[in-house]
Protein backbone atom coordinates (compact mmCIF):
# COMPACT_ATOMS: atom_id res chain seq x y z
CA UNK A 1 0.00 0.00 0.00
CA UNK A 2 1.52 3.22 -0.99
CA UNK A 3 2.15 5.75 1.87
CA UNK A 4 -0.15 8.71 1.95
CA UNK A 5 1.72 11.82 0.97
CA UNK A 6 2.00 15.33 2.67
CA UNK A 7 1.88 18.64 1.08
CA UNK A 8 3.62 20.95 3.10
CA UNK A 9 4.84 24.90 2.83
CA UNK A 10 7.38 26.23 4.19
CA UNK A 11 7.70 29.75 5.18
CA UNK A 12 11.07 31.24 6.52
CA UNK A 13 12.88 34.95 7.29
CA UNK A 14 15.90 35.80 8.58
CA UNK A 15 19.38 37.82 8.75
CA UNK A 16 20.87 36.81 4.96
CA UNK A 17 23.92 35.14 5.20
CA UNK A 18 25.76 32.88 2.49
CA UNK A 19 24.55 28.82 3.04
CA UNK A 20 21.28 29.56 3.66
CA UNK A 21 19.69 27.63 0.38
CA UNK A 22 22.01 24.53 0.75
CA UNK A 23 21.25 23.98 4.03
CA UNK A 24 17.34 24.40 3.93
CA UNK A 25 17.71 22.02 0.87
CA UNK A 26 19.96 19.47 2.84
CA UNK A 27 17.02 19.35 5.93
CA UNK A 28 14.14 18.79 2.58
CA UNK A 29 16.06 15.74 1.35
CA UNK A 30 16.27 14.20 5.23
CA UNK A 31 12.82 14.03 5.42
CA UNK A 32 12.54 12.53 1.38
CA UNK A 33 11.00 16.26 0.57
CA UNK A 34 10.53 16.93 -2.97
CA UNK A 35 10.14 20.76 -3.78
CA UNK A 36 7.58 21.38 -5.63
CA UNK A 37 7.99 24.85 -5.95
CA UNK A 38 9.95 27.67 -4.70
CA UNK A 39 10.75 31.63 -4.56
CA UNK A 40 12.66 33.41 -2.79
CA UNK A 41 13.68 37.03 -1.64
CA UNK A 42 16.78 38.67 -0.95
CA UNK A 43 16.74 42.06 0.37
CA UNK A 44 19.97 44.39 0.04
CA UNK A 45 17.84 47.65 2.28
CA UNK A 46 17.30 45.02 5.16
CA UNK A 47 20.06 42.50 4.83
CA UNK A 48 17.44 39.76 4.80
CA UNK A 49 16.53 36.95 3.72
CA UNK A 50 12.83 35.20 2.67
CA UNK A 51 12.12 31.53 1.32
CA UNK A 52 8.84 29.63 0.67
CA UNK A 53 8.92 26.26 -0.46
CA UNK A 54 6.23 23.72 -0.72
CA UNK A 55 7.07 20.18 -0.80
CA UNK A 56 5.89 16.68 -1.34
CA UNK A 57 6.62 13.97 1.66
CA UNK A 58 5.27 11.01 3.04
CA UNK A 59 6.88 12.61 7.08
CA UNK A 60 3.93 14.22 9.00
CA UNK A 61 4.14 17.79 9.50
CA UNK A 62 5.47 17.27 12.96
CA UNK A 63 7.96 15.49 11.83
CA UNK A 64 9.36 18.10 9.30
CA UNK A 65 9.04 20.55 11.84
CA UNK A 66 10.83 18.86 14.21
CA UNK A 67 14.11 17.90 11.36
CA UNK A 68 13.80 21.99 10.42
CA UNK A 69 14.07 23.38 14.31
CA UNK A 70 17.54 22.99 14.62
CA UNK A 71 18.17 25.07 11.44
CA UNK A 72 15.82 27.22 12.32
CA UNK A 73 17.78 28.13 15.51
CA UNK A 74 21.17 28.17 13.78
CA UNK A 75 19.69 31.59 11.67
CA UNK A 76 18.01 32.95 13.69
CA UNK A 77 14.94 32.25 11.37
CA UNK A 78 10.73 33.05 12.15
CA UNK A 79 9.69 30.37 10.24
CA UNK A 80 6.84 27.91 10.18
CA UNK A 81 5.61 24.68 8.25
CA UNK A 82 1.99 23.96 7.69
CA UNK A 83 -0.09 21.41 5.20
CA UNK A 84 -1.08 23.34 2.38
CA UNK A 85 -4.81 24.04 2.03
CA UNK A 86 -4.85 23.70 5.98
CA UNK A 87 -8.07 25.78 6.78
CA UNK A 88 -7.02 29.38 9.39
CA UNK A 89 -8.77 29.86 12.44
CA UNK A 90 -9.85 33.24 11.67
CA UNK A 91 -11.93 35.78 13.38
CA UNK A 92 -14.22 38.51 11.23
CA UNK A 93 -15.21 42.13 13.01
CA UNK A 94 -17.57 44.04 11.23
CA UNK A 95 -19.78 46.99 11.80
CA UNK A 96 -22.81 47.84 9.78
CA UNK A 97 -21.61 47.58 5.92
CA UNK A 98 -21.57 43.87 5.29
CA UNK A 99 -20.11 43.47 1.54
CA UNK A 100 -16.60 42.75 2.62
CA UNK A 101 -17.89 40.09 5.14
CA UNK A 102 -20.31 38.74 2.52
CA UNK A 103 -17.82 38.25 -0.22
CA UNK A 104 -15.11 36.59 2.22
CA UNK A 105 -17.87 34.12 3.86
CA UNK A 106 -19.00 33.19 0.12
CA UNK A 107 -15.51 32.71 -0.85
CA UNK A 108 -15.36 30.23 2.19
CA UNK A 109 -18.23 28.15 1.26
CA UNK A 110 -17.66 28.30 -2.75
CA UNK A 111 -14.48 29.20 -3.93
CA UNK A 112 -12.35 26.94 -1.40
CA UNK A 113 -11.13 30.05 1.13
CA UNK A 114 -9.36 28.07 3.66
CA UNK A 115 -10.84 29.50 6.46
CA UNK A 116 -12.27 28.32 9.65
CA UNK A 117 -14.25 31.16 10.55
CA UNK A 118 -14.99 30.58 14.71
CA UNK A 119 -17.03 33.53 14.85
CA UNK A 120 -18.07 36.72 13.00
CA UNK A 121 -18.10 39.70 15.80
CA UNK A 122 -19.97 43.10 15.23
CA UNK A 123 -19.81 46.01 17.78
CA UNK A 124 -23.32 46.09 15.99
CA UNK A 125 -26.30 43.24 15.69
CA UNK A 126 -26.97 44.47 11.99
CA UNK A 127 -24.64 41.59 10.11
CA UNK A 128 -26.14 38.94 12.26
CA UNK A 129 -28.66 37.56 9.20
CA UNK A 130 -25.89 37.46 7.24
CA UNK A 131 -23.54 35.78 9.39
CA UNK A 132 -26.18 33.45 9.80
CA UNK A 133 -26.65 32.61 6.36
CA UNK A 134 -23.40 31.60 6.32
CA UNK A 135 -23.48 29.57 8.94
CA UNK A 136 -21.05 31.87 10.71
CA UNK A 137 -21.60 32.29 14.65
CA UNK A 138 -22.19 35.96 15.47
CA UNK A 139 -20.93 37.84 18.58
CA UNK A 140 -22.29 41.06 19.29
CA UNK A 141 -19.64 43.11 21.50
CA UNK A 142 -20.96 46.51 21.48
CA UNK A 143 -17.79 49.21 21.92
CA UNK A 144 -18.25 52.57 23.79
CA UNK A 145 -15.62 54.71 25.31
CA UNK A 146 -16.54 53.38 28.79
CA UNK A 147 -16.76 49.61 27.67
CA UNK A 148 -13.82 49.44 24.95
CA UNK A 149 -11.13 47.69 27.75
CA UNK A 150 -13.65 45.17 28.54
CA UNK A 151 -14.70 44.57 24.67
CA UNK A 152 -11.13 43.61 23.57
CA UNK A 153 -10.91 41.76 26.95
CA UNK A 154 -13.09 39.71 25.25
CA UNK A 155 -11.99 39.33 21.91
CA UNK A 156 -8.51 38.58 23.53
CA UNK A 157 -9.75 35.74 25.50
CA UNK A 158 -11.92 34.35 22.66
CA UNK A 159 -8.59 34.66 20.41
CA UNK A 160 -6.67 32.75 23.25
CA UNK A 161 -9.25 30.04 23.98
CA UNK A 162 -10.22 29.29 20.59
CA UNK A 163 -6.61 29.55 19.01
CA UNK A 164 -7.20 32.00 16.27
CA UNK A 165 -4.49 32.99 14.13
CA UNK A 166 -6.19 35.80 12.13
CA UNK A 167 -8.28 38.53 12.23
CA UNK A 168 -9.97 40.02 9.54
CA UNK A 169 -11.12 43.72 10.17
CA UNK A 170 -13.87 43.87 7.21
CA UNK A 171 -14.83 47.10 7.46
CA UNK A 172 -15.00 47.13 11.72
CA UNK A 173 -15.17 50.89 12.34
CA UNK A 174 -13.55 50.81 15.57
CA UNK A 175 -10.19 51.35 16.06
CA UNK A 176 -8.18 48.46 17.99
CA UNK A 177 -6.02 49.62 21.22
CA UNK A 178 -2.19 49.89 21.15
CA UNK A 179 -1.92 47.39 23.58
CA UNK A 180 -4.21 44.76 20.79
CA UNK A 181 -2.36 45.55 17.88
CA UNK A 182 0.86 44.83 19.81
CA UNK A 183 -0.31 41.11 21.07
CA UNK A 184 -1.77 40.41 17.39
CA UNK A 185 1.29 41.87 15.36
CA UNK A 186 1.25 39.98 11.91
CA UNK A 187 -2.20 38.59 12.61
CA UNK A 188 -4.95 41.51 12.35
CA UNK A 189 -5.64 42.22 8.17
CA UNK A 190 -7.69 45.86 7.62
CA UNK A 191 -8.92 46.80 4.85
CA UNK A 192 -8.79 50.90 3.58
CA UNK A 193 -11.30 52.56 1.80
CA UNK A 194 -8.36 54.48 -0.11
CA UNK A 195 -5.07 53.97 -2.07
CA UNK A 196 -3.38 55.08 0.86
CA UNK A 197 -2.50 57.53 2.03
CA UNK A 198 -5.50 59.31 1.14
CA UNK A 199 -8.94 60.61 2.40
CA UNK A 200 -8.96 59.84 6.19
CA UNK A 201 -11.59 59.50 8.61
CA UNK A 202 -15.08 59.84 7.80
CA UNK A 203 -17.31 60.14 4.41
CA UNK A 204 -14.03 58.84 2.42
CA UNK A 205 -16.05 58.98 -0.88
CA UNK A 206 -17.73 61.84 -0.30
CA UNK A 207 -14.11 63.31 0.15
CA UNK A 208 -13.44 61.72 -2.97
CA UNK A 209 -15.93 63.22 -5.03
CA UNK A 210 -15.69 67.03 -3.90
CA UNK A 211 -12.25 66.84 -5.18
CA UNK A 212 -12.63 65.11 -8.34
CA UNK A 213 -10.32 62.41 -8.27
CA UNK A 214 -10.15 60.28 -11.09
CA UNK A 215 -8.76 57.02 -9.25
CA UNK A 216 -10.03 55.61 -6.27
CA UNK A 217 -8.71 51.88 -4.64
CA UNK A 218 -8.65 50.23 -1.72
CA UNK A 219 -5.74 48.83 0.50
CA UNK A 220 -4.97 45.96 2.58
CA UNK A 221 -2.62 46.12 5.47
CA UNK A 222 -1.42 44.30 8.72
CA UNK A 223 -2.87 47.21 11.64
CA UNK A 224 -0.12 48.19 13.97
CA UNK A 225 -0.27 50.76 16.48
CA UNK A 226 -0.10 53.89 13.72
CA UNK A 227 -3.31 54.01 11.93
CA UNK A 228 -3.71 52.73 8.69
CA UNK A 229 0.36 52.79 8.34
CA UNK A 230 0.75 49.12 8.89
CA UNK A 231 2.33 46.94 6.19
CA UNK A 232 0.29 46.82 3.06
CA UNK A 233 -0.35 43.43 2.01
CA UNK A 234 -2.37 44.38 -1.64
CA UNK A 235 -3.78 47.44 -3.77
CA UNK A 236 -5.82 47.98 -6.32
CA UNK A 237 -7.33 51.42 -8.24
CA UNK A 238 -9.76 52.21 -10.55
CA UNK A 239 -10.24 54.69 -12.87
CA UNK A 240 -13.88 57.18 -11.97
CA UNK A 241 -14.62 60.24 -14.31
CA UNK A 242 -16.91 63.50 -13.83
CA UNK A 243 -20.07 60.89 -14.79
CA UNK A 244 -19.83 59.13 -11.15
CA UNK A 245 -22.06 60.36 -8.62
CA UNK A 246 -21.09 59.85 -4.55
CA UNK A 247 -23.30 56.91 -4.99
CA UNK A 248 -21.79 55.37 -8.01
CA UNK A 249 -18.20 55.80 -6.30
CA UNK A 250 -19.45 54.27 -3.11
CA UNK A 251 -20.77 51.46 -5.34
CA UNK A 252 -17.39 51.15 -7.47
CA UNK A 253 -15.12 51.90 -4.28
CA UNK A 254 -16.85 48.98 -2.28
CA UNK A 255 -16.28 46.62 -4.98
CA UNK A 256 -12.51 47.46 -4.80
CA UNK A 257 -12.42 46.78 -1.26
CA UNK A 258 -13.73 43.39 -0.93
CA UNK A 259 -11.52 42.39 -3.84
CA UNK A 260 -8.28 43.73 -2.09
CA UNK A 261 -9.37 42.12 1.14
CA UNK A 262 -9.71 38.25 -0.28
CA UNK A 263 -6.85 38.81 -2.01
CA UNK A 264 -4.80 39.42 1.36
CA UNK A 265 -6.65 36.75 3.15
CA UNK A 266 -6.31 35.34 0.32
CA UNK A 267 -2.46 35.07 0.19
CA UNK A 268 -2.38 35.06 4.30
CA UNK A 269 -3.97 31.59 4.47
CA UNK A 270 -1.85 30.33 1.70
CA UNK A 271 0.93 31.30 3.76
CA UNK A 272 2.33 34.04 1.24
CA UNK A 273 3.20 37.41 3.35
CA UNK A 274 6.03 37.51 5.51
CA UNK A 275 6.78 40.70 7.34
CA UNK A 276 10.19 42.72 6.11
CA UNK A 277 10.10 45.17 8.84
CA UNK A 278 7.73 47.78 8.22
CA UNK A 279 7.09 45.93 4.42
CA UNK A 280 5.88 43.42 3.81
CA UNK A 281 7.22 40.50 0.95
CA UNK A 282 4.41 38.54 -0.87
CA UNK A 283 5.13 35.73 -2.91
CA UNK A 284 2.35 35.66 -5.37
Amino acid sequence: MTEPVSHLVLTLSCPDRPGIVHDVTKVIVEVEGNIVDSQQFDDPETKSFFMRVEIHTRRSVQEVREAFSPLAQQYAMRWSVNEVGQKVRTIIMVSKEGHCLSDLLYRRRNLNLPLEVVAVIGNHPDLAPLAQFYDAPFLCIPVTKDTKAKAEAELLALIDAENVELVVLARYMQILSDKVCERLHGQVINIHHSFLPSFKGARPYHQAHQRGVKLIGATAHFVTPDLDEGPIIAQEVIPVSHRDSTASMVQKGQDVERRVLAQAVTWYSQRRILLNGNRTVVFE
